[in-house]
Parts: structure tokens; sequence; C-alpha cells
């Protein structure tokens, strides 16, 4: 007990800190945010009143929420898997001993130090119609030029695919950290029982790379959710609401037509989306992960 006494208050001074950061920056604002839900929003004269879980039920009847839900889903649903086998295919490609890998390693994780903004201006101009990159090589097998960020049919795509481009470099980096970490011996020894690449790799490094896999599947998820920036630069939720996500939603029918009550009640629904599925994950492979 004593010794309990003497260390407590050294560890609570030095956590405390850390504790005020995460409660004024997360916890507080959340609990902000569930209560605004609750109200409408005060404009003019007309002052701020209690209306409940109205703003839920709007929500079942806004069809531009339940596009943007629908999106979002598809959205991550592309997005995850992709991201997760182009990361650990590159991590596993620049961390073999191949030539030059230093330099695939920077082109790699290049488009990670790149801001989002200037990201989403470079792949406006490989998507221009006729003028741009992915027209002119289409046009070398005959293609007709494409309006892939202005029809409803490639928008969403088109949107997907840059964020792949963009974020498959960052998750390379933890990929690669954990490949490294494997000891040689193992590889060394499935290759002389006589298993092929493809059963090292399912054997062997697909399971010690687990921890690290549940930990970008968790990251990539919520960046599908919070991804607002290169769309609004590249489509700004169009056409036809067919890229629109719902932070996006969030930021439109908060700032744009402000509304905050009603984008609060968004964001909660965004909340709880996000914690189930991370309570889900964790519940469900957390189990399966072999920790050493």
């Amino acid at each position: 007990m004593t010794f309990r006494r003497t260390h407590l208050l050294p560890a609570s001074l030095m956590l405390l800190p850390a504790v005020v950061l995460l409660a004024a920056f997360t916890h507080v604002p959340a609990v902000q945010t569930f209560v605004t839900a609750l109200y409408s929003t005060a404009k003019g004269a007309r002052p701020s009143k209690f209306i409940g879980l109205d703003h839920y039920l709007w929500l079942l009847d806004d069809p531009a929420f339940l596009k943007a839900l629908w999106n979002n889903l598809i959205f991550a649903l592309c997005t995850v898997p992709a991201t997760i086998l182009i990361s650990l295919g590159m991590a596993m490609l620049v961390s073999s001993k191949i030539r030059g890998r230093g330099l695939a390693r920077l082109a790699f994780f290049t488009p990670t130090v790149l801001p989002m903004i200037a990201v989403a201006n470079i792949w406006l101009f490989f998507y221009t119609p006729s003028y741009g990159l992915l027209d002119q090589l289409t046009g070398l097998f005959g293609f007709g030029a494409t309006n892939w960020l202005g029809q409803q049919e490639t928008a969403l795509g088109a949107v997907i695919v840059v964020a792949i481009w963009k974020e498959a470099g960052f998750f390379m980096i933890f990929y690669l950290a954990a490949l490294i970490q494997i000891p040689p011996q193992l590889i060394e020894a499935a290759t002389l029982e006589g298993a092929g690449p493809w059963s090292r790799f399912r054997r062997v490094i697909w399971p010690l790379v687990a921890p690290t896999t549940l930990f970008v599947l968790v990251n990539a998820i919520i960046n599908a959710c919070r991804m607002v920036d290169h769309v609004m630069i590249m489509t700004r939720g169009g056409p036809d609401n067919a890229t629109m996500l719902l932070l996006l939603y969030v930021y439109e029918t908060g700032f744009r037509f402000w509304d905050t009550g009603y984008a609060a009640a968004i964001s909660v629904v965004l909340l709880i989306i996000l914690a189930l599925v991370g309570i889900g994950q964790f519940v469900l492979l957390d189990r399966k992960v072999h920790y050493r």
C-alpha cells in the first residue's frame, strides 16, 4: 500500500497532460455533439429549442443522407481491402533483396507526404476529358474521351482510386516494419520443409503480420469514413450526390446550410457506426491475432 501511494501521485501527474488533451479534444466535443443533436439550430431571432430525437427521424427520410451513407459503404468496401493488399504487396517487394529497393520505397511512400489538396489537383489533371493523362492513354487503344468525374457511373470509382493511391504507401510502412521483425530462420525452415512461396506466405508471414493487419484495418476504415478533402476539391459531392460521403455531408450541412443541429446528428450516427465497427473488429478478429 505504501508503494502504491508513493508512486500514485507522480504517475497521475505524468498522465494528467495527456488526459486533459484527450478530454478537451475528444471526449468533451463528442458529448457536446450528442447534446447539440437534441436541439434545433438557432437562426436570427429564433432561439434554439429542445426537439429530442427529431433530427434522427429526419435522417431516415433524407435521400441525400441515405445516398451519402451508401456511397461511404461502397467507398469503404473498395478502399479498405485494396489498400491492405496493395500496401502488403509493396512492403513484401521492398523488403526483398532487389536492386533499387531504396528508390522503390521512396516512390511508394511519396504520395503519402504530398498534401491531399495537391494530390486532388494532380488527379484532376489526370481525369480531365480529352486532355488528361488517363484519356491520352486510353486514346492509344481507340477509346474516346470520358468525363471521369462528371458522370455518375465513374465519379465514385475515380475518387476511390485516388484514395487508394494516397494511402497504400502510408500503410506500407507498418507492414514493412512487421516484415523486418520476422526471424529469417522461420522462412528458411519453411523453405527446407518444401513450402513454396504461397505456403510460406499463408502459414508463416500472414499469421505473423496479423497484429499489423488489425491495426491497418481499423485505421483504414476510420480513414474511409473521414475522407473529405480530396472529394471536396475534385467533385464537391457531385454529380447529383454520386460522390457525397458522410463527412462531406456533415460539412455541407453544418457550414454551408448552417444547420448545426442536423449536422451534429449526422456526426453522432457516424461516430456510432465507427464505434460498432471498431468493437466488432476487436471482438471478432483479436482472438485470431497471434501476438508475440
